[in-house]
């Protein structure tokens, strides 16, 4: 599930009062600095200045009264769009098939004559990105009206996850509707939620630059991203200031990033795309904070931050000595770090990142460490191709997105369905409670009956309209055998697991199917490789790796038909050194062509470079797969 929208820049004018206010939104994450952006042109009969900004983003806990005029505009758009779910996806559909009519795509398809869903679904197949690659390469290229009638903003690049990346269209419609179907709505489901985020305090967002490149017509290429900086109506309201938001290195933004957080008490949220990218922010912390309090108590940045003259000089003027505040920072910091969130920053309200999906792990851990006590909100279920659906239900600890009528044109193929040319599938009203759908969707930007590779689960409708849960990425399946373990389905086993192994704590995770591996392993029956970052321990017996291929047993019942018949080998658990899942990533961004704030990682690894890395830094306690097998697989009536 690809959640790159976080960063997609649109203009937005709102009218305050009977004077025509123009707020530049460019940067639609929707942290509190954009939360609260728009709350300032919503507050009825209140017009502030900037400097009133500043003061109230310092701490002080005045708030506004008006709310979002635009979100709750939007929010009762939403609600009666729920309450004719087949009507709205008609117009939906049958608007940008006219609006795409008299492109070369339209025209070849007969936009301009279908008349309903029946008719479009009947003459238009179901396709997938091989279908669109060559047309994209020719609109890059700089050709016109090929599939959709305006030129794109940007030719967006996926993140990859379950393959190659893909490089998709993106418009000015497909942002517009992601504020305005999403970002809008889903400020009025946070406000309502928790009402102490609708006051200024700054937010810490954890944001990097991406770098982009140009087709050869001149279009951006690069993930759907968008600088804080380049809005300078939103810089008062973060933490870090503007020129580290351009230091190209990860490393060094993420150390400016919390050097400037951890000058103010009063941050009120932290926010990014994922939770991973947060969690990861804390290793960076627990690894960093003496250095970090130092520059802090010396009013200075790091000498070790590879910083152009210019941006140090820029930076380091901001910052004075404080030795107060280093003195707090490192009595909290010699306390230990769990639950550090909230003493380091007493009034912090939320932490606003997508913890669903892939990024299930990094929000339970966050949450069982440094985030005690401090609410999360993962606000959208959106990818690279558009909003998809948005989160009404901030409190409940299960992540369901109500589907967003206007946005997608939804089609659903049951999970399990064979493989043929023209699969059947059902429109929104014709879905069940408690069944598993792979979803297909018609976007804005030039996207038809198009797979998007994410199988979700109907959790319940709220009206007319479908709720989900997302479950995994048809790519990110484990399936030897025929078996098809889900992600959802292995992080549940190995959650289990872990609880059995005493001291451990999970921090990351990935899998391998045996045959990618080739010989380097040895010869077996087809398993699984499961490549384990663990904390408080260094090593596992044979009994209790052996764990979590009897929780994976207990969990699915094909799982274990085949390893009662033997065609399936036991679960190999491999435990890499700390760190190990870190140094992959960085490798994997030196040749990726997505940007820190859109990667996930890959939960099953689809190259043996991949999975050799992870074989080469386990820890170098031996370890006999023989001797389990023997002594577990004959207790249990296994071959």
């Amino acid at each position: 599930m690809d959640f790159s929208w976080f960063r997609v820049a649109l203009p937005l004018c709102v009218a305050v009062l009977s004077v025509a206010v123009a707020v530049a939104v460019q940067d639609h994450a929707l942290p509190a600095a954009l939360l609260s952006a728009v709350a300032v042109c919503g507050a009825a009969g209140m017009v502030l200045t900037w400097r009133d900004v500043r003061s109230k983003a310092k701490g002080d806990n005045r708030t506004f009264s008006g709310g979002s005029l635009v979100g709750k505009r939007q929010r009762h758009k939403l609600e009666a769009d729920t309450l004719n779910v087949k009507q709205v996806q008609e117009q939906t559909l049958l608007q940008r098939l006219r609006k795409n009519a008299d492109t070369w795509y339209g025209k070849e398809y007969e936009f301009s004559s279908v008349q309903d869903s029946d008719v479009f679904r009947a003459r238009h197949p179901i396709t997938s990105y091989n279908h669109y690659q060559e047309l994209i390469r020719r609109i890059a290229a700089g050709e016109e009206k090929v599939i959709i009638a305006e030129k794109p903003s940007i030719l967006a690049m996926t993140s990859g996850t379950s393959g190659p990346s893909a490089m998709l269209l993106s418009t000015k419609d497909t942002n517009k509707e992601f504020f305005l179907q999403g970002v809008a709505v889903c400020l009025d489901a946070m406000q309502r939620a928790f009402p102490e985020t609708d006051s200024l305090q700054r937010t810490t967002k954890f944001f990097y630059t991406p770098t982009f490149r140009q087709s050869e017509s001149g279009i951006p290429i690069g993930p759907n991203s968008f600088t804080p900086a380049s809005s300078r109506y939103m810089l008062n309201l973060y933490t870090t200031p503007a020129p580290a938001f351009d230091v190209p290195s990860e490393k060094d933004a993420l150390y400016l990033h919390l050097l400037f957080a951890l000058k103010d008490p009063s941050v009120g949220a932290l926010e990014s795309n994922f939770a991973s990218t947060v969690f990861y922010a804390f290793i960076a912390l627990q690894d960093r904070w003496q250095e970090l309090v130092h520059d802090i108590e010396e009013g200075k940045v790091s000498s070790a931050l590879a910083l152009e003259p210019k941006v140090r000089a820029s930076l380091e003027a901001l910052i004075k000595p404080d030795p107060k505040r280093a003195a707090q920072l490192r009595a909290h910091f010699q306390q230990g770090f769990r639950g550090i969130a909230r003493r380091l920053w007493p009034h912090l309200n939320l932490v606003l990142a997508v913890d669903s999906g892939s990024n299930q792990i990094y929000g339970e851990m966050l949450r069982e460490n440094y985030c005690q006590e401090v609410p999360f909100y993962s606000p959208f279920y959106a990818a690279t191709e558009g909003l998809i659906g948005v989160n009404l239900w901030p409190q409940e600890p299960s992540r369901r997105y109500l589907l967003c009528p206007r946005s997608m044109f939804c089609e659903f193929l049951p999970e399990n369905s064979p493989e043929e040319e023209s699969p059947h599938t059902l429109l929104m009203e014709e879905v069940k409670e408690g069944h598993n759908y792979e979803l297909v969707i018609t976007n804005t930007s030039g996207l038809y009956r198009y797979r998007i590779g994410d199988i979700v689960k109907v959790v319940g409708f709220h009206n007319q309209c479908p709720i989900v849960e997302f479950l995994y990425r048809r790519g990110q399946m484990l399936n030897v055998r025929g078996e098809k373990v889900s992600e959802a389905l292995f992080l549940g086993a190995l959650k289990k697991a872990v609880a059995q192994w005493p001291g451990a704590q999970l921090v990351d995770y990935s899998c391998a199917e045996s045959g990618i591996m080739g010989d380097s392993i040895g010869g077996s029956d087809p398993h699984y490789q499961v490549f384990i970052e663990l904390k408080g321990v260094r090593n596992l017996t044979e009994e209790q790796r052996y764990k979590l291929d009897i929780c994976l047993q207990q969990d699915s019942a094909v799982y274990k038909s085949f390893r009662i018949k033997g065609s399936i080998g036991p679960v190999r658990v491999q435990l890499v050194a700390a760190g190990a899942f870190r140094e992959l990533y960085k490798q994997m961004m030196e040749f990726s062509n997505t940007s820190p704030n859109t990667f996930k990682m890959q939960r099953v690894l689809r190259r043996k470079e991949y999975a050799t890395f992870y074989w080469e830094k386990q820890f170098p306690e031996s370890f006999c797969w023989r001797s389990v097998c023997s002594s577990h697989c004959g207790e249990h009536g296994l071959t």
